[in-house]
């Protein structure tokens, strides 16, 4: 038999009210205890914490300060948005971003040099667009995007940009890119997807093309090869031996290495004297014993030339392994690719410190206007020369390793498609930029400091001037020869 018990009222309301309280509470705590999180996450508007090494990644337009080395180049960037901004019931503009890895780990093949140059190019070329010698409408605001060490925020990244589409931030173009690996791959795929177009400054990998919205103004790493492959010819190198990184993920070494495999040998009598030397520098602790011990086996294959398919980082433990070789009265070159300009000052330093003969190919450089005049844009080339407006603002960075140079034609092409949109089609948006770069032919060339640029249906550029550069004994850049994947690049139309 069940007994019914009867509660009275305002023990009923009691509890009923006890119970409301409870979730009220817990709401609250819920709520306040996100709050917290997301305030602790917060760095700033548009960045965020993330990862294991509380990086601030995401999107600035210069107020925020991702790392101190940037801080004269990030706030001019800011005070020319807040300028662009003021005068836009005038001036109609909309936005570019720069985006590479701007907080560095000993895993990123980038150094905190070389980024700054970037900053420091991008900036160059959004001051010509806007007030310079180059003026256009719409103007243009530069964001500054920062996916992380290794671009490993990637996605968290992209998708701040992707949110930038539209509002006061207006952006159509993503410039920059950072260096040619899966994750960045990914990224300009998902930016691609949300109708952004792309203009990448330093990224080589070949097998980066056609890719919808997005073109490079960097020669690729077959560009590279054969015009490194062309200058060995002309001065009468005849054996060669190809050392590549085979880590999994690494585009720039795989592509770079398998291209100078098939540009050097000929029915001519040149040739490689020996398979692949490989190494695995995604193998912590064991990439630098299996570099140490290849000189034993160059001693007994007596290349003239060694081409080096690696990262900067790693050229420098390979020169060390080369200047303690046993056979000590041959001599060898070394020549290796772009990502060598990546390397700091005290780095190239040491690499010249070990007396190996280095070569490489850059992607730009300062005086490559004075041996192939016709070639490159002199009005660009010229901010680029000691006393230049490059160097008035910025005058302890030198441009020797192109960066500067790179990034100020990422940008300038990204601004030179905005001005093309505007003009033809009236409405700016990022799928117009990117028909824009399409249209880059004759004399719609981008008047480039790294050489004039136009660009293929797949997104590489049309035959891009390539700079064989030395490395002195005082661990600078010196200019040998412009050179090109078809022996001559571009001139002026």
């Amino acid at each position: 038999m069940m007994v019914r018990v009867e509660w009275p009222l305002h023990v009923v309301r009691r509890v009923a009210f006890g119970a409301a309280t409870a979730v009220v509470l817990a709401l609250v705590g819920w709520f306040a205890a996100s709050w917290i999180q997301e305030s602790r996450a917060r760095c700033a508007d548009g960045v965020v914490e993330r990862g294991p090494d509380h990086e601030c990644v995401g999107v600035t337009d210069g107020s925020y300060r991702f790392a101190k080395h940037l801080g004269a180049v990030e706030k001019k960037i800011m005070e020319e948005n807040r300028r662009v901004e003021k005068n836009a019931g005038d001036e109609p503009y909309v936005s570019v971003a720069y985006m590479t890895s701007f907080t560095l780990t000993g895993d990123d093949s980038n150094s905190e040099e070389s980024i700054r140059r970037e900053l420091e190019g991008a900036y160059l070329a959004q001051y010509r667009h806007n007030r310079g010698d180059l003026s256009a409408s719409p103007k243009l605001r530069l964001l500054i995007a920062n996916p992380g060490s290794r671009s490993a925020h990637w996605r968290h990244t992209t998708d701040e940009l992707i949110k930038r589409k539209g509002g006061k931030d207006r952006l159509v173009a993503v410039a920059g890119l950072g260096p040619s690996t899966d994750e960045n791959l990914a990224a300009l795929k998902r930016l691609s997807e949300h109708g952004i177009a792309m203009v990448a400054s330093t990224m080589t990998a070949t097998n980066i093309r056609d890719i919808s919205g997005f073109v490079r103004v960097t020669p690729t790493n077959v560009d590279e090869a054969y015009a490194a492959a062309a200058y060995l010819k002309r001065q009468k190198v005849r054996t060669a031996v190809v050392v590549q990184d085979v880590a999994k993920g690494n585009l720039y070494a795989t592509t770079l290495g398998t291209a100078f495999t098939q540009a050097f040998p000929d029915k001519a009598g040149h040739r490689l004297v020996a398979e692949r030397m490989t190494y695995d520098s995604s193998v912590h602790g064991a990439w630098e014993n299996e570099l140490r011990y290849m000189p034993g086996q160059l001693c007994d294959q007596k290349p003239q030339v060694v081409y080096f398919a690696g990262r900067g980082m790693h050229l420098t433990h390979f020169l060390d392994a080369i200047a303690n070789r046993s056979c000590q009265t041959q001599q060898f070159t070394v020549i290796a690719g772009d990502d060598t300009t990546n390397l700091t000052a005290k780095q190239l330093a040491h690499a010249a410190a070990t007396g190996v003969r280095v070569l490489y190919t850059g992607l730009a450089h300062p005086d490559m206007h004075r041996s192939a005049p016709a070639t490159v844009s002199a009005p660009s080339a010229a901010y680029f020369q000691k006393g230049g407006l490059l160097d008035q603002w910025f005058p302890n960075d030198p441009r020797d390793d192109g960066q500067a140079i790179m990034a100020h034609d990422a940008v300038l092409t990204a601004g030179h498609g905005i001005q093309m949109a505007a003009r033809w089609q009236g409405n700016v948006t990022g799928d117009a930029v990117a028909r824009m770069f399409h249209q880059m032919d004759g004399r719609q060339q981008v008047a480039g400091a790294s050489g004039f640029i136009s660009f293929q249906n797949n997104g590489n550029p049309r035959n891009k001037a390539v700079p064989i550069l030395s490395l002195t004994k005082d661990g600078r850049a010196e200019f040998v020869e412009v050179s090109a994947a078809r022996g001559k690049p571009p001139e002026a139309q």
